[in-house]
């Protein structure tokens, strides 16, 4: 039985390009590579890296077969093969053969020696595909490409990727704040960084506040010269830096709508999409902007905190007053947008927000924050925020947040419905599986924001009671009348409130395996190497 079938892409006439119908083919074409394909082409000043130390070089040494099988052992069969139709699956019966494992790791070394990335490597298929929950689908913005590489050079830049990785943590280069792009890195760490910024300003009497922005046409406005300075600082070795001038340019790719598939356009721009090496890249040219950013901002005496993920930014400020910290956030606003000028980057100005975190009763009417002589918008900030896919209001209590991902895990129930019922369809051990791969996720998605020591939880639990109460009445087929903890019981599903104390128990865990540089540690002042001035947010300091 086919559960689902092909989604097939809108007519290319009703698609259009600078108010222009896409009645043809090429014009479609050229619609889809200006789309996500151009870059912003801004001058950038390269001496602006003086400003950052350079670390010692690192020696890059032969890659080992150790790297390859363990890389290779973390990727999915299933995963969509590129132009040469070349699955993991059979990369993986023929990285079993010794002679052949040993001539794909000379291969990679070659590469490195001559400074040089074969061209066969260097072309891919640009699969399109539509954004769920679009309003209309007539521009290419609504649509997302999902780049296709060729296997076996994929596999190579995964074991670069892993290298690159260890030697920029062990030369200390990553920025405290960089989240995004990085090994041990998430979105819930960010968002745990924030809220323990934010409630340890509470401690201390004062409101923080938040401006958030976000980089224009990021990943294809990266500059290359720049790039390949920024690597030599980050302590590789020359040769690398040489590999990656060869690496970035001279990329080509078609495009597939439906059934149609375009002619090769060349992609010279930033770093290859759908790349394994694009996230640390990006993270990489980022770190000395953010390394300059705090270093300008400390001179002025503005106390500011950062957390930057991939091409979100967010800068932090804490006072008694709002009006200062409104101060702070302009002033801090002004300098990096100068400062991302230098490094060929705009900011987005549509893009940006302002939050103010206060646990004050009554009203709260705080005052717009005014960008206008910045080139930005006059801000007002709303009842509530959402940052990389956390809702946030100014008291933490994340109801906005809980209702959201709540109406998310209903739908799916109500959808599962559909799977069967207690006569025909699967069983109910299946539908408990079910339920705890893909109901469970969703509603407990970043569940440590708001699930810790002494916090108010009624409101949660109330409602993802009434969830799991609906998914156990749905498993078992039973009437809506039965009593909630003997159909639990009945299920095999454990209290959610238990749920969430196991699952909180062993993120403990992650704490023992974040890396040396991470900002959660620095948070908890536990880093191996602390600097003498502290994170004026550590826990040790919230008393003070």
């Amino acid at each position: 039985m086919n559960w689902i079938n092909r989604c097939k892409l809108p007519a290319t006439e009703a698609i259009k390009h600078n108010s222009s119908l896409c009645l043809s083919p090429e014009s479609l074409w050229n619609a889809l590579h200006n789309t996500f394909n151009t870059a912003l082409h801004c001058q950038v000043d390269l001496n602006i890296l003086n400003e950052i130390d350079h670390k010692p070089t690192s020696q890059w040494f032969p890659f080992s077969r150790e790297e390859f099988k363990q890389v290779i052992s973390k990727c999915n069969n299933l995963s969509a093969p590129g132009p040469n139709k070349l699955s993991w699956h059979h990369l993986k019966f023929i990285i079993n053969q010794d002679e052949c494992l040993a001539n794909i790791i000379n291969i990679a070394n070659a590469c490195f020696n001559l400074g040089y990335w074969p061209n066969y490597f260097k072309y891919s298929s640009t699969i399109i595909i539509s954004k769920p929950n679009k309003t209309s689908y007539d521009q290419a913005k609504s649509f997302h490409p999902i780049v296709l590489l060729n296997t076996l050079g994929k596999l190579i830049e995964k074991v670069i990727t892993e290298r690159l990785q260890f030697t920029v943590v062990n030369n200390d280069f990553i920025h405290l704040s960089q989240l995004g792009g990085l090994k041990f890195k998430y979105t819930t760490d960010a968002g745990i960084a924030l809220t323990h910024i934010v409630c340890s300003g509470w401690a201390k009497g004062k409101t923080t506040s938040t401006l958030a922005f976000d980089i224009s046409q990021f990943f294809p406005s990266l500059n290359h010269c720049l790039l390949t300075l920024i690597l030599e600082k980050a302590g590789l070795e020359p040769r690398v830096s040489f590999f990656f001038v060869n690496y970035l340019v001279k990329r080509k790719t078609n495009y597939v709508w439906n059934d149609l598939m375009s002619p090769d356009f060349e992609v010279n721009i930033g770093v290859g999409q759908g790349s394994a090496l694009s996230p640390i890249l990006s993270a990489l040219y980022l770190t000395p902007f953010l390394y300059i950013l705090e270093k300008h901002l400390k001179n002025l005496k503005i106390s500011i905190s950062i957390l930057s993920f991939m091409d979100d930014g967010l800068i932090i400020a804490q006072n008694k007053s709002i009006d200062i910290s409104n101060t702070h956030l302009f002033c801090s606003y002004n300098i990096l947008s100068k400062l991302l000028v230098d490094f060929g980057l705009v900011i987005e100005h549509g893009k940006t927000e302002v939050f103010h975190f206060n646990r004050s009763h009554g009203i709260f009417n705080p005052p717009p924050l005014d960008l206008l002589l910045l080139g930005g918008p006059s801000l007002c900030p709303k009842d509530t925020w959402k940052y990389l896919g956390f809702f946030f209001d100014r008291k933490l209590t994340f109801y906005q947040h809980i209702d959201y991902y709540l109406n998310k895990a209903m739908s799916m129930v109500k959808c599962m419905k559909l799977l069967g019922n207690s006569s025909q369809g699967i069983s109910p051990i299946q539908k408990r599986l079910l339920y705890r791969c893909c109901v469970l996720p969703i509603i407990l998605y970043s569940f440590q924001l708001w699930f810790y020591n002494k916090t108010p939880l009624s409101y949660h639990m109330k409602i993802l009671n009434k969830m799991q109460r609906r998914a156990a009445i749905w498993i078992l087929g039973a009437f809506k009348t039965l009593p909630s903890e003997e159909i639990k019981a009945i299920t095999g599903i454990i209290p959610i409130k238990f749920h969430l104390q196991k699952l909180a128990e062993r993120s403990l865990i992650h704490l023992f395996k974040l890396l040396a540089n991470h900002i959660i540690r620095d948070l908890m002042g536990d880093l191996p190497h602390q600097s003498k001035e502290s994170n004026p947010h550590a826990v040790g300091l919230l008393t003070n």
